[in-house]
């Protein structure tokens, strides 16, 4: 009734319907589509949208599943135990120590007081482990995320010079972290892939190379100019201002070259003396406490009881015990009006680092993370610190090589590490006030100076792709000649212009077929006859068993050897390969090649078939009188020197297309339907012959189903071409073995019909041990009424079922199956045009038009 009801309303709206399987509609002789004596054939029905709308809505056990995965703690604290401790305990004390003057500094990177980088520390790292798929990742103030904040408080202070800059940088925090956590939220972490490493590359070393100028001036002393300025501009200043360097220079110089020196001494020793490697790690990282440290006493002992104003050099001075500035983050329509502008950049900061670093140590220590889940312990981090003064934080880089090498067993380090932090914010202020302002900008330039690529690293870029160095240094430049933000949307774009130019300008590739053997040493694979299988699963048996199909690009585009000749593996017959795809955007350019190359390899089948020079079409003139004269000739007599005047006449007329979906997952209403208009063009240079299209690798069932829709995979009939037609078509299909229970299943089913009836191409048949795929055809095909009998060799027992639907002959398993039934009914129809030919007296058989099959003429 329902489908009654639906036909009525088509009818009344113009509706074409299609009918679901147009291949059942041609005559059923020898090469039949469907087995009359057995229930095993394999008929492929198309997806439907309910299926699809189906298969986006989770069920309740994904719904529980997703609920557990948003806190992955539970899987593995209730495991927790002693070992595990201590590996945490070495390793959170350890990045405790680090990330205390580390925080210090970056604070005062973000146009902040020291103490925010405090509380930005104590909230990243306790709170990660909650939500933690990572158990190396430390979240806390890192430099770039810390140089972006400072210059957003810089410039939100000329506009709104009444909020205090961490409430500035609190709010910041706030909207960045729910813009990420909600990303995570629905799952969308693969976001994150759209950004190349050579974007994420350039970013890093543009912005380190931006923080090192920064804080020359701070490490020398230098003032009277702004450090936020663009990094070419701050350089230049730094150069005229050399003269007005101040005693903060011996307390930065000094102190860099100390981090440098001790990070090379513990380097040779861990090299020069392996069983000590362990402590020279420790000593190294502890390089920066023990610098900071040795500068804070030695600040001491030349400050002590200097009023403020009359200290020797730059120091902290007074920093807040305890954490003073816990409160409600302001954040209201005023502010974030002003840092609505700001977020992308700081939202792509907060990502890619992270995940990046993630990504890496999980590959190093062998654990998967989840993007998504990472984004979710990254938002609830940046929303809950500000409720504590902190601001922005994310994944380091530094602290999680520190974190991973000192041997941290799972997230729980985190903890320990968050104590460590406490103490200091409560136990260590009086300390703080000696640090100097010079030795801290020299833990800055130490800490960021392992951001920028190494020369090494770019020339890696340039032996993959050249092209990307090319992005790698425009995005450096245009950060070190501007802003960080600007670098970050610079490479970003020119990236995604890239892909989408390959994408837009891709063209496809012409195949030809070579047979080829795998040698091991000095014989072939294979050949050993007194093995019934040899090395890798090649079969033996046969003289021409070792050697195999491949297909090649015939210009050896792939960088094959030019010596193997490589040719349209039959006259008329053309296998193409999209390579980027097939979708809207590069529909037409790839067929576009495919034509082009279609028309200058074959001849028109018939190029007087125009009774009339008007007729013609403009863009196709045709031959000339003169030229038609000659043709008409040369057809009287082959040997006349006329028959070779033209240029074409060696050429082939077009018989079939084989299209290589392989790369290709989705088609669009755009594509397919530029693909009918060159069916049509094609048929039309073929006319009055039909060209037949196989397709084969097709990996997506929406894509089968389109293709479908389209006329494609079964057939094209003439008008007028009848049964005929249907008896000449070769359906050859793949099939492969089946065991197990099915196998068993389709033997008792057989057993109580009696002999297995001689439709092999409905998908069931025999086969032995020596083979997991034959293809069959019309030629295998066994009398109504008798038995088949096992080839030599092969054995009853493994059945076999067809691969693919067999109501969609055309559409093939593999490029070799495809071919196979191009050429067969290729020559199939040539002995029917002979057969025609020779019943007509002699005289060729007209044939009208093709047509186009269901939908031939467009979607």
């Amino acid at each position: 009734m329902t489908s009654k009801a639906g036909h009525l309303v088509a009818k009344a709206l113009g509706i074409k319907l299609q009918n679901q399987d147009p291949y059942r509609e041609l005559e059923r002789p020898g090469a039949s589509t469907m087995s009359d004596r057995t229930d095993h054939t394999f008929v492929e029905e198309p997806p439907q949208v309910l299926d699809y709308l189906y298969d986006l809505v989770p069920p309740g056990k994904e719904l529980s599943k997703y609920l557990f995965s948003l806190f992955p703690f539970l899987s593995w604290i209730g495991h927790y135990n002693l070992q595990w401790l201590i590996g945490d305990l070495v390793a959170g004390i350890t990045i405790g120590a680090v990330v205390v003057p580390q925080g210090m500094a970056y604070a005062k990177l973000a146009n902040l007081e020291v103490q925010f980088g405090l509380y930005s520390s104590f909230m990243g790292v306790l709170i990660y482990w909650f939500f933690a798929t990572s158990k190396d990742i430390t979240i806390g103030p890192v430099a770039v995320m810390s140089q972006l904040t400072g210059g957003i408080v810089a410039d939100l202070a000329v506009t709104l010079p009444d909020v205090p800059g961490h409430v500035i940088a609190s709010a910041l925090a706030i909207l960045a972290g729910a813009i990420v956590l909600f990303i995570g939220l629905i799952r969308f972490g693969w976001i994150v892939d759209v950004i190349s490493l050579t974007a994420l590359s350039a970013f890093m070393t543009g912005s380190a190379l931006n923080i090192i100028v920064g804080q020359i001036p701070t490490m020398m002393g230098i003032t009277g100019f702004s450090t936020r300025d663009a990094a070419y501009l701050v350089f230049i200043h730094t150069l005229q201002g050399l003269p007005r360097t101040t005693l903060d220079a011996a307390m930065g110089l000094s102190a860099l070259a100390m981090l440098y020196i001790i990070r090379a001494v513990c380097s040779y020793a861990a090299k020069r003396w392996p069983k000590h490697q362990r402590l020279a790690f420790f000593l190294s990282t502890l390089r920066t406490v023990f610098v900071i440290l040795l500068y804070t006493m030695i600040s001491w002992l030349v400050n002590r009881g200097l009023p403020a104003k009359q200290v020797k050099f730059k120091i902290l001075l007074d920093v807040p015990r305890g954490f003073q500035n816990a409160a409600v983050p302001v954040l209201n329509q005023r502010i974030a009006s002003k840092l609505a502008g700001e977020l992308p950049a700081t939202v792509i900061v907060l990502l890619i680092e992270h995940i990046a670093i993630s990504k890496s140590f999980g590959r190093v220590n062998n654990y998967t993370i989840n993007p998504s889940q990472e984004m979710v312990a990254i938002g609830v981090t940046n929303m809950l610190g500000p409720f504590l003064g902190g601001y922005a934080a994310t994944g380091s880089f530094s602290r999680t090589a520190i974190k991973s090498k000192a041997g941290v067993r799972t997230p729980f380090a985190g903890v320990i590490t968050a104590a460590v932090v406490l103490l200091a914010i409560y136990a260590l202020p009086a300390v703080f006030y000696y640090i100097p302002n010079a030795s801290l900008a020299a833990v800055i330039i130490h800490a960021v100076g392992d951001l920028i690529t190494p020369p090494n690293t770019v020339y890696q870029f340039w032996l993959v792709s050249p092209l990307e160095v090319f992005i790698f240094f425009v995005g450096v430049i245009v950060t070190v000649f501007s802003t960080i933000e600007n670098g970050i949307y610079c490479t970003v774009c020119i990236s995604a212009a890239m892909l989408l130019f390959r994408i837009l300008r891709s063209k496809g590739r012409f195949l030809g077929r070579v047979r080829v053997a795998s040698m091991l040493g000095d014989h072939v694979v294979g050949d050993d006859p007194s093995r019934a299988v040899a090395e890798y699963g090649t079969f033996t048996g046969a003289p021409e068993a070792p050697f195999r199909n491949v297909f090649l690009p015939i210009t050896h585009a792939d960088g094959s050897n030019p010596e193997v000749e490589l040719d349209n593996p039959y006259p008329g017959i053309f296998i193409y390969r999209f390579t980027e795809g097939f979708n809207y955007t590069n529909a037409s350019h790839s067929l576009e090649y495919m034509t082009s190359y279609i028309f200058a390899h074959t001849r028109p089948t018939n190029a007087t078939e125009f009774s009339r020079p008007g007729d013609r079409p403009w863009n196709d003139p045709g031959p000339s009188r003169r030229r038609l004269g000659k043709l008409k000739k040369s057809d009287d007599d082959d040997n006349s020197p006329n028959s070779k005047i033209q240029n074409q006449d060696h050429l082939p007329t077009l018989k079939a297309i084989i299209l290589d979906f392989s790369s290709v997952n989705h088609v669009d209403i755009t594509s397919v339907q530029q693909l009918i208009d060159v069916r049509n063009q094609l048929d039309r240079h073929a006319a009055p012959d039909t060209v037949d299209w196989h397709i084969a690798c097709i990996s997506n069932r929406w894509t089968k189903r389109a293709l479908a829709a389209a006329g494609f995979g079964y057939p094209t009939l003439q008008p007028d071409g009848g049964a005929t037609q249907a008896q000449r078509w070769k359906s050859i299909f793949s099939v492969a073995e089946i065991h197990g229970v099915a196998a068993e299943r389709v033997v008792d089913d057989d057993e109580k019909e009696g002999p297995v009836s001689g439709d092999l191409e409905a998908g069931v048949g025999v086969v032995g041990q020596q083979g997991s795929s034959n293809k069959m055809n019309n030629d295998d095909i066994v009398p109504e009424g008798k038995t088949v009998s096992p080839p030599a060799g092969l054995t009853s027992v493994q059945r076999t079922v067809a691969v693919h639907g067999i109501n969609r002959p055309l559409f093939h398993v593999d490029l070799t199956s495809a071919l196979q039934s191009a050429v067969a009914n290729v020559e199939a129809r040539g002995e029917e045009e002979t057969d025609v030919g020779s019943g007509a007296g002699g005289e060729p058989a007209k044939v009208s038009d093709a047509g186009k099959g269901t939908n031939g003429s467009g979607l």
